[in-house]
Formats: structure tokens, sequence, C-alpha cells
């Protein structure tokens, strides 16, 4: 058992690569975690396939290292603005917060809301600017900048008067100062920690308490829980109580909570980390974090308690609501079960429902579809990552276009969400990103020239208004441009907004692609496949220059006779084919359109696949829109 005076608890928190993950790497060498002779990867806390892939982290991650008799147990949280609901529960565990800010860039939209989350749990950050050594490094304005979001946040003068350390968690070195320290080693950071983390305020001699703050999911053992043990000590195989609480309305702004249910458990299995490994232990006790399994189910927020007294319960933590929706539907095409497995309805649900057990702040709705359920996360990004973590398990299915939650307000108007948009960008391409972003109804709230040939440009936009824009401004920006959101507030509906302005090209024929059909149809579209890629009735195959849909037959073939040709040994040319990503082909498609997702492929394809069918549901739309246009207009009169 070590004493609780010499553990810290701490996250580190910052925006989408600011070096959170490669700091902790340089902790990991600096406190010598591993043999020498070890292998170690780069981005070690990064260990799904998809978190390597992409460089982002993903999950939030637990690990503790030792450093002059001191325990240190670190949390690496996700700094995309979609995995929000990974940082916000695991900020109740810890005493403190790392911010990292790049050198470069200053703070940024995440920056801003994790920053607001540590401020509003009485958190006293230590702020890193990171990565000093680049070449366009500001640390001094980068320093003023997040001084200023501190005191815009409403911080206290203790929060405000914060330490600051400069250094690069690439290069493995911190210093209090630039000008005079010297620049070796990660030994400032530890002494920082050490000094400005407190101690876990805890109760080491009374009875067993603990609230969980993340969940985990082993077939073998069942649900499994983390959380810091705020009071006591269990020892394994002692009974305790589980209470569940819940809020009176699920919102994250109601205050007012209630216990739900309570129940006698007992802790089969118990874990502390050291390192980056699970280590079962015999007993587990006040100021550590630790993993517990035993009870049948455990959810975020629950208390375990050793007395019985619900007045023990904990209140439940805050999460915040989805922002985002889509259909996950059964595939029914032609090619279903030709690439991967084909799931019905029921194994699709227990699919999702065993990634409702960790995601927390993913939603699940059944609305009596035959064909598929309504899933709900934090963004674009959320959404996709789960797509391709099912796809990569060998399933196939469909999805829907986005579509944002809405609200009503007290008088029954209709909110949606809004974010902060940041983006950086030449001087030369200013022009076009705020006209592209104006047409999506974004208000421009601030321009800054930050002397190096860059602009940033701040708009508030409604979530609706981003689908589709990222490819386009990548365009726009000749892949120079960088932007950045958050989800900010619900504000006032804005209207229509014009999503894609180009039509479809949808296949009327099943069959094999040829060189020579798509030779003729890359004058008039952009062309989504290669010759001979097998495609059917109702896919999409590529996107027309002109705003309607246009059928083609892109299986047609040239026909043969007995006259020779002069050209008949003259190549077909054709253009490289654009191939959507996932997320391109999510931000792509309009109401009508579905994404077939395969573990080989990703084909867009229209949700009514015959012909006659959709030009009959067609008309039928426009009747229905026609009605309720003629009844609005009677209802005004």
């Amino acid at each position: 058992m070590t004493d609780v005076a010499q553990i810290r608890n701490l996250a580190i928190v910052a925006h989408i690569d600011h070096g959170k993950t490669t700091l902790i790497d340089s902790i990991f060498k600096a406190t010598q975690t591993f043999r020498e002779n070890q292998e170690v990867a780069e981005r070690l806390m990064d260990n799904n396939e998809l978190e390597r892939e992409r460089g982002i982290t993903i999950r939030s991650k637990h690990c503790t290292v030792s450093w002059n008799d001191y325990l240190i147990n670190i949390i690496d949280t996700p700094g995309h603005a979609d995995f929000s609901g990974e940082v916000e529960r695991v900020l109740s565990m810890v005493d403190s917060v790392l911010l990292l800010v790049d050198a470069n860039e200053g703070p940024m939209p995440q920056t801003r809301y994790v920053l607001m989350r540590a401020l509003k749990l009485g958190l006293r950050p230590i702020v890193i600017i990171n990565k000093v050594d680049r070449p366009n490094a500001r640390p001094d304005h980068t320093l003023n900048n997040t001084f200023d979001l501190f005191i815009e946040l409403g911080a206290s003068d203790e929060q405000a008067h914060f330490p600051v350390l400069y250094g690069s968690g690439l290069d493995g070195w911190f210093v209090d100062d630039l000008e005079k320290d010297e620049r070796n080693g990660m030994d400032p950071l530890f002494q920082a920690i050490i000094d400005n983390v407190p101690y876990p305020e805890v109760d080491q001699d009374g009875d067993f308490l603990m609230q969980v703050s993340s969940l985990d999911w082993s077939d073998y053992i069942g649900q499994i829980g983390c959380g810091r043990v705020i009071r006591g000590s269990l020892r394994k195989g002692e009974e305790f109580t589980r209470i569940v609480t819940k809020l009176k309305v699920p919102s994250s702004q109601n205050k007012d909570w209630e216990i739900d249910s309570t129940s006698i458990v007992k802790g089969v299995h118990m874990w502390i980390t050291r390192g980056l490994t699970r280590v079962e232990t015999d007993e587990i006790s006040a100021g550590d974090i630790v993993w517990l399994a035993g009870p049948p189910e455990i959810s975020i927020g629950d208390t375990f308690s050793k007395n019985e007294d619900t007045k023990e319960a904990l209140k439940p933590l805050e999460i915040e609501e989805p922002t985002l929706s889509m259909f996950f539907l059964v595939n029914n095409g032609p090619f279903s079960g030709l690439e991967g497995t084909s799931i019905m309805l029921r194994q699709l649900k227990d699919r999702l429902e065993r990634e409702l057990r960790v995601n927390v702040a993913l939603r699940m709705e059944d609305i009596g579809r035959s064909d598929g359920v309504k899933v709900s996360g934090r963004g674009e990004l959320h959404l996709a990552i789960l797509i391709e973590e099912m796809r990569r398990e060998g399933l196939e299915f469909c999805i829907s276009c986005p579509e944002v939650i809405t609200r009503l307000d007290e008088n029954g108007n209709v909110l949606e969400p809004m974010e902060q948009l940041i983006i950086d960008v030449p001087e030369e391409y200013q022009g076009i990103v705020i006209e592209k972003i104006s047409k999506r109804k974004g208000e421009l709230t601030s321009v800054q020239n930050s002397g190096t040939n860059t602009i940033r440009i701040e708009f508030q936009i409604p979530t609706r208004g981003l689908f589709g824009y990222r490819t386009e401004f990548m365009t726009d920006t000749r892949g120079l441009g960088i932007m950045a959101s958050r989800l900010v507030c619900y504000g006032p509906w804005r209207g229509e907004i014009m999503s894609r302005s180009k039509g479809s090209i949808i296949s009327i024929e099943t069959g094999p692609a040829t060189a020579y059909a798509l030779e003729g149809l890359q004058e008039r579209s952009v062309i989504f496949i290669e010759p001979a890629e097998k495609v059917y009735t109702g896919q999409i195959v590529g996107e027309n220059s002109r705003t309607m849909d246009m059928t083609c037959n892109p299986t047609k073939r040239k026909h043969l006779t007995n006259h020779r040709s002069s050209t008949k040994d003259i190549s077909v040319t054709l253009d490289v084919s654009r191939k959507m990503t996932l997320e391109q082909a999510m931000e792509w498609i309009r109401d009508d359109e579905l994404v077939e997702v395969t573990p080989k492929s990703i084909r867009i394809r229209k949700a009514i696949l015959d012909i006659d069918k959709r030009r009959r549901a067609e008309k039928k739309q426009i009747a229905l829109n026609e009605s309720a246009t003629v009844l609005r207009s009677r209802i005004s009169a």
C-alpha cells in the first residue's frame, strides 16, 4: 500500500496534435519504465490500430510511473472535440491537469473546452508550452493568449497564477526559463508535478467509497469499472453496495438527481496500473486509481460504498448529450455477403450494445424500423471511428446521411447545435473561405493576422453547415489550411443550407464497369469507380457536373463488327478516379442515399435501388411537400 502523500494523479489535456501522447513517451524514457533492451513503439499509449493509423487518441488511457519514490498516475486524454466525452469523466479522478499548448498554434477550440472543464472542477492546471524548438514557435505570444483564455473562462486568482514550463515533448526536455536554464532532461517537469499537484485528500481509515469514471469490458470477466478510491480500502471478495444515481431530467444543465437503485455486490477482481500493465491485487486503497470487476452491471457514475446508507451516494457525472445521429441499416444490396459477414438486425443491435458498454457518449435508439436503428454520437468522427471498427471486424451494413439533433426552447422554437470554427489559412485564400462559410450560414466573429502570411479566422456556424465542407476546404486552400471546431451552444435554427450542389451518376445495370463506358462519362462527371470494378443497379458511380441526378450504364461495351478500325490500337485514356474514404462518403451523401460499408469496399448507393420505385417515391415526397406548404400558408393566413 503506497503512502497517499507519495501519490500524484493528473491528466494531460490539449487540442489535437499538440503532443500529449509524444510527451508520455518521453516520460516513460525519463523514468526508465521499460528495460533498456526492450523494444518500445512510438506513441506507446496509442495502442489501438486506428489510433496509430490516424495519429489521434480515441480512448483515454491510464498509466503509472515512479520518480524519486513518488507514484504518478497519468491519464492520456483525446484531443479531438468528438471524443470530449472521454475527457469529461476522467477529470473527476485527478487532482490537476497538464495543459499542453503548441508554441506556434496557441490555444485552439479543444484547448478552451478542456480548460473550461478543469476550471469548473476547481483544478489548478500546469501550463506547458510545447514544441518551442519549431521554426515558427512564439512561446511568449502563446503564453499571453493562454493567460487571456484563463481570465476569459473565469479562472480564480489561484488558478490564473499557473506554473509554466517550456520545452519539447518529442526531444524530451523542459525548462522553467528558456533563456537561462539548460535544456537537458525531464526533471523540471517531474518537480513541477510534485510541487504543484496536491496529493489526494482522502480518508484511508474510513469505510470504502469509490465512484466509477470509466468502463472496460472483458468477454471472460464481464464489465470492469475504473475510478479513484475516495475513502478506505477494499479486499478481494468483500461485499459492498452499488448505488446507481441518475439525473431527474437527462440534461447536462440539470443539477437535480436521485437514487435509481441499490444492490449488494462483491469485488471479484481488482487491478492497479504499473507502467502500462494492469496488475491484479488483493486490496485497493484510498488515493489510487483502480480497476474493479464483480458486479454484473456497472455504469458511469455508480457509487461503490462499504456503507449501505444511501446518503453515501455521489452526484452523477455530467456527460454532454450527442449532437449528431444517423441510421445503421442492414445491407440489402445485391452484393450483400460477398465481401464480409452479412448481419441481420438482431446481430447489428448486439454489436452496438457491446459498444455502449464502454462508449458512454454513444446512444442507440430503436424507433421501430425493421431494417435498422438510430445511433447518436458527438460528431462525424466519433461515429466514423465506430463504423471503421465494425468494418474491420468483418461486418457489412449501411449508414444513412448524418443529421443534427435539435432541441426546443421554452417558446417552442427549434434550436440547433452551433460550433466555434477556427481556420488558419494563407492570406490569398481567406476570400474563398469566408465566401463558402457565409453560404453555409456561418457568421464571422474575428480575424487575426499572425504576421507570418497566415490569417486566423473565427466563425460561429451550425454543425450541419460543416457537413461536406472539409474536403472542399482542403481543395480551396490547396491543402495548406487548418480547421478545427467545437460545440459551443445551441442557437436558433438558421434556415435551409444548400448541401451538395452537384447531382449523382447512378448505374442502371449490374456487372463489371468498362473503360469504354467510363471514358464517355468522365466528360460530364467525376468518376468514383475503376474499369472492371463490379457495380449494381442503384449504385452511385460518380458525381454529376450539374445539379440533377443522372442515370447511366457503366457496364456498356463497344459493339464489335467484322470491320477493322484504324484506331483499334489506341488505348482509352481515363482520369484518375476519386476514391471516397468513409468520412468523405458520409459528408457527400444526401438524404435519399446510403453508404454501404464492407471490409473491402466503401460504396455509395441510393436508398431505393429500383429506378421505378425511386421515381414513385420522389413524386410522393414532392406531393407531401406541396401539401405541407399549402397547409402552412393557410395557417399563416
